[in-house]
């Protein structure tokens, strides 16, 4: 082998990071990973962000991923980081990010050696981050032997954007600076195609099952987005004449600005009109959906399973028939032609539709709702806005915003995790800088994540952030109160200046009365970098869905044991 045909392990994974598409990578530097930083530094085409602890690293990944609909990276030390950063890993899982986990490992002589290391559990086991992460990723590879690593991340690098799925590679920190062939020409490409046997029948047997329904609906999915299926979900919907709704986890994955959409369906707190048309069609097709307890308002959407089409990422499933190794993206770009307009479930929803009540603003010194606070976060979106909403009230408020053409909207329900947000406002700004992102922050979550606001401080990012203090869980509250669910009270804004040190560029402002926020979000909107504003709203004010919702989720939690 001559020397133009070798690199080293890290540089080689750089250039295949490079490669699929990634310009950055979020890191948290230890012993066990300091050189394979050092190799993948040389890549002058990757820029190294550097967060503040492994959990907001590995949010960032996930937020970068949403941003550019690709895979993402993230750096960290062996054991100490690592199971630091297994949150957001098992996140990305439940999302269906592709998340890249890198972390260092020990050194291959230890192993031999039966070296009791330091960072571990203090037992002779050097596995145990390996088959941990096995468990929230599609594939978990460690890499003791320099001629098996360009095997090994190229398997794991086309794990994950097959299965849009987190896959960790563990890197002997002895191993990252050894020789190995440099990256040969390949495609690593996506998910897999088709049955066109499989595809043929389930697109014959769909079309006509829609065709011959009275009052046929469609509702996207969650799945849409990660699958590559958004696209070809609209041809659909341009094609059927068909009423429109969304999944409260797929808002904004379709145009909220097109003639046949409805709004949300969510059960009780969907959009006024929408659960009705849903719930009363004869036939309803559901793309890349997932029916869990927060999607359905605690079990509570009525629509019958006897009228419901799902087409999965790798199925559909009709009332009496399933087909698999259908894709999803190819299912309804096939399905679009084949589909005879109707506008009977659009005709009926315009009978009961609803205008949302005018919300006239007070006067300057009115103190603060939640309401108004939506409102003027309305009137601030474009078609270059990202809504980033977190866990707790921020979803409910922020299913309320009539998206514009070309924006997006971010939420994390399947996993749920609170505090989830500032990492991801992190990555999502890195990886869509062309984006103002918008976020939607309760204090209580913000308190478990507070420290990337000086991440996104130190880049010179532009978000603008909006800090609920209603002093404490809202939704755990709404779901079930006591005193676990009250918090220290911080003086949020004032942290702003603390990460800005002195040389950050942060603007922050507190408003707890109408004509304070209007003057913050003026000033806001015209600062070149993070600005951060305060919102100070009464611990009883939320909106009217969360009531309802937490509600029900509270009596879907609380059901009695069955005893036989």
């Amino acid at each position: 082998m001559t020397d133009h045909c070798t690199t080293t392990v890290g540089s080689y994974l750089a250039d295949r990071l490079e490669e699929i598409g990634l310009k950055h990578y979020f890191a948290v530097p230890g012993d066990y990973n300091l050189v394979l930083l050092d190799r993948i530094l040389e890549n002058k085409n990757l820029e190294m962000i550097s967060c503040c602890n492994e959990l907001n690293a590995g949010y960032a990944a996930d937020g970068y991923a949403r941003a550019t609909g690709g895979a993402s990276a993230v750096f960290v030390t062996y054991s100490v980081g690592g199971l630091s950063l297994l949150n957001a890993v098992a996140g990305a899982y439940a999302e269906d990010l592709p998340v890249i986990a890198v972390s260092g490992g020990p050194n291959t002589n230890s192993e031999a050696e039966f070296e009791m290391l330091h960072h571990t559990l203090g037992k002779l086991d050097y596995d145990y981050q390996r088959d941990i992460f096995s468990k929230v990723t599609a594939e978990a590879v460690t890499i003791r032997d320099p001629h098996e690593a360009p095997t090994k991340i190229d398997h794991a690098i086309q794990t994950a954007l097959r299965f849009r799925k987190p896959v960790y590679i563990e890197i002997a920190c002895n191993i990252a600076d050894a020789i190995t062939s440099k990256p040969n020409v390949r495609s690593f490409g996506g998910p897999t195609a088709s049955d066109p046997v499989s595809l043929q029948a389930a697109v014959d047997h769909v079309a006509n099952l829609l065709n011959n329904a009275a009052k046929p609906v469609l509702v996207s999915g969650v799945k849409l987005r990660s699958f590559g299926a958004e696209e070809n979900f609209h041809k659909l919907a341009d094609a059927s004449g068909y009423a429109i709704a969304s999944m409260p986890n797929a808002k904004g994955f379709f145009d909220e600005q097109h003639p046949n959409y409805m709004g949300i369906y969510w059960g009780p707190v969907g959009s006024p009109g929408c659960g009705e048309i849903v719930d009363s069609s004869d036939l309803c097709l559901f793309a890349g959906p997932t029916f869990t307890d927060y999607t359905t308002t605690g079990h509570a959407a009525l629509v019958d399973p006897s009228k419901v089409i799902q087409a999965r990422p790798n199925s559909v499933v009709c009332p009496n028939q399933t087909f698999s190794n259908v894709k999803l993206s190819e299912f309804l770009e096939q399905l679009a032609p084949r589909i005879t307009a109707n506008d009977a479930s659009m005709v009926a929803y315009k009978r009961i539709q609803e205008d949302p009540p005018a919300l006239s603003a007070g006067a300057p010194e009115t103190p603060l709702s939640t309401r108004q606070l939506v409102s003027r976060v309305q009137q601030m979106l474009t078609a270059d806005s990202a809504v980033i909403a977190e866990t707790g009230d921020s979803w409910f408020n922020g299913m309320q915003l009539n998206l514009p053409t070309g924006s997006r909207f971010e939420i994390q329900m399947q996993y749920g995790s609170i505090g989830w947000s500032v990492g991801a406002l992190l990555g999502y700004c890195i990886g869509a800088p062309e984006r103002r992102p918008i976020a939607l922050i309760g204090d209580g979550s913000f308190q478990l994540t507070a420290q990337e606001i000086s991440t996104i401080i130190r880049y010179n990012l532009n978000p603008i952030i909006f800090l609920i203090n209603n002093g404490g869980y809202t939704i755990e509250v709404e779901i079930h109160d006591g005193p676990y669910n009250n918090i220290k009270n911080w003086n949020y804004a004032d942290l702003v200046h603390v990460f800005n040190a002195a040389d950050g560029n942060g603007w922050s402002g507190k408003a707890a009365t109408e004509g304070e926020l209007d003057e913050a979000i003026k000033t806001a909107k015209s600062h070149n970098g993070p600005a951060f504003i305060e919102v100070l709203i009464d611990r009883d004010d939320c909106s009217k869905n969360l009531l309802v919702w937490g509600s029900h989720v509270a009596k879907n939690n609380g059901r009695p044991p069955r005893v036989n």
